[in-house]
């Protein structure tokens, strides 16, 4: 097996796994911030263990030395999964995941602001088009059953903030931020605990939010080594996934009908970020053809 075949494997199996994870949400019958304690906890827990016995404490020490970058990414990824728990608990499915796909354009944005790079024209039809598509699903949030602008706007903090994160990241490329995952997760459960009720969890319930956890850990395992093998634009290709079948997994098992104007809108977020990431790829495999 090649590494490109290899890379397109593992992302797609990080992208099937994270899939389920509103669903998961969805399923679980207690208060939104218990939900997010043990979703953080959990994964955190799994992802730390897998780590030492893998790697033992090189990653975590990385991180630590990273500075700045390492704290933003991790205390990035900790916040960015509470409000996504929130989004889910305050919305429908489908306009967390659209609104949480436009997180390529506020790392465009923050690259920008940060880093000194610059903004291509195509990035900019592609922010426009994006936009454009998060306007129209706001607008429907006030006819659609189970959509609120608050739950949107929660969507819109994690896109930002995870964006925001992994501009910390590249901003220190020489450290792998893999280690920052579980901290960050651990770092906000705890956080959270006064405000949340750990127990009050029922009994059948449990069996769920240990599965959750295991989908988060398979998930972040996978979607951190698919990337090392294929470009960036490839990733960004395949993670649209999670937008598409998100929302009709919950739709199939729950019945929640994303409505008109989000899909209306989620279909212009969509189809601007594959034709912009698909342009890029072209335009490199032409440049770089297969030898």
């Amino acid at each position: 097996m090649n590494d490109q075949i290899k890379g397109l494997l593992l992302t797609a199996l990080g992208v099937l796994f994270v899939v389920p994870d509103s669903l998961f949400v969805r399923l679980i019958d207690a208060p939104p911030l218990t939900i997010a304690f043990w979703r953080l906890l959990n994964s955190g827990l799994l992802i730390a263990v897998g780590l030492l016995i893998w790697q033992g404490t090189a990653p975590f020490r990385a991180v630590l030395g990273s500075g700045w970058a390492g704290v933003i990414y991790g205390a990035g990824v900790g916040l960015s999964g509470l409000l996504f728990v929130l989004a889910v608990e305050n919305t429908s499915v489908a306009n967390v995941v659209f609104i949480i796909a436009s997180m390529p354009v506020f790392a465009m944005l923050f690259s920008r602001v940060f880093l000194a790079e610059r903004i291509s024209p195509r990035m900019l039809l592609t922010t426009v088009a994006v936009f454009a598509g998060l306007a129209i699903i706001a607008y429907g949030s006030g006819e659609t059953e189970g959509a609120s602008w608050r739950g949107d706007m929660l969507a819109l903090g994690v896109s930002a903030i995870f964006a925001g994160a992994l501009t910390a990241a590249r901003h220190a490329k020489h450290v792998s931020m893999v280690a920052a995952v579980p901290m960050g997760h651990v770092a906000m459960a705890l956080l959270i605990l006064p405000f949340a009720t750990p127990f009050a969890v029922a009994v059948d319930a449990v069996p769920v939010l240990g599965l959750h956890a295991g989908f988060i850990m398979l998930s972040s395992i996978f979607l951190a080594l698919g990337p090392r093998f294929i470009t960036s634009a490839e990733v960004s290709l395949l993670v649209l996934g999670e937008s598409v079948f998100a929302p009709l997994l919950v739709w199939a098992m729950l019945g929640e009908d994303p409505g008109r104007w989000t899909l209306i809108g989620g279909t212009v977020v969509l189809a601007a970020l594959f034709a912009s990431n698909l342009w890029v790829l072209l335009r490199n495999r032409r440049k770089h053809p297969a030898g």
